[in-house]
C-alpha cells in the first residue's frame, strides 16, 4: 500500500497518478504498487514536477513500523521534517537541537 500526500499538483502529473492510484480527496493518492512500478512512478513525478511541488510517500515496508516515510521537494510552511532515528521513520515538529539531529 502507498499513501501519497501531493500539493499543488500539475494535470499531468495528477492524470499519471490516477493509473495506478484512486484519489480520495483532493492530492492524496492510495494504491497498491509493486516495487518496480513504485520506483518508476516517483521517478517520473521528479522528473516532470515543478519546484514548488513537493510530496510525501507513506509506503508498506516488512520492517518494524510497517511503512517507510519519503518526502521529496519543498517541506513548505508546516516546518516539520522527515527523520530517521535507529531504522524509525519519524515526523519532528520541532527541533531543539540542530547539530544532534541533522536530518
Amino acid at each position: 500500500m502507498t499513501v501519497l500526500v501531493c500539493n499543488d499538483t500539475p494535470d499531468a502529473i495528477r492524470g499519471m497518478l490516477k493509473r495506478w492510484f484512486i484519489e480520495p480527496k483532493p492530492n492524496v493518492f492510495v494504491g497498491t504498487l509493486n516495487t518496480r512500478t513504485h520506483g518508476k512512478v516517483m521517478s517520473y513525478i521528479l522528473r516532470h514536477a515543478s519546484s514548488d511541488f513537493g510530496v510525501i510517500a507513506m509506503t508498506s515496508m516488512p520492517n518494524s513500523q510497517g511503512f517507510k516515510i519519503e518526502r521529496f521537494g519543498p517541506e513548505g510552511s508546516s516546518g516539520k521534517r522527515i527523520g530517521s532515528i535507529s531504522g524509525l521513520d519519524l515526523v519532528i515538529e520541532k527541533w531543539r537541537d540542530e547539530e544532534m539531529f541533522p536530518f
